[in-house]
C-alpha cells in the first residue's frame, strides 16, 4: 500500500504522480489497455525508493538508540 500522496516523501515524486494522473484522466480505456502502466511503474519505483530511504534512516536511528540503551544498562550494572 502506498503512503498518502500529500506527504513530504511523496512530494518528491510529484512529477511522476502528475503524469499518472494525466494518463488516468484520459479515461477508462487508457487504463484498461495498459497505456498508463509505464507511468504507474515509475510512480511505484519512486515511492519504493522513498520508502527504502526512510527504512534505512529508521534502522540507523534504532541502532543508535540501542547503543545508548546498552550503555545505560552497562553503567547501571557497573554501579550496582
Amino acid at each position: 500500500m502506498h503512503p498518502h500522496l500529500h506527504t513530504e516523501s511523496a512530494k518528491k515524486c510529484a512529477d511522476v504522480i502528475a503524469i499518472l494522473e494525466e494518463c488516468h484522466s484520459r479515461g477508462f480505456m487508457s487504463k484498461m489497455f495498459g497505456q498508463c502502466s509505464d507511468a504507474k511503474h515509475k510512480v511505484n519505483m519512486c515511492l519504493r525508493a522513498q520508502r527504502l530511504a526512510r527504512t534505512e534512516q529508521n534502522r540507523e536511528k534504532a541502532k543508535e538508540k540501542r547503543k545508548h540503551i546498552e550503555a545505560v544498562w552497562r553503567e547501571i550494572d557497573e554501579n550496582s
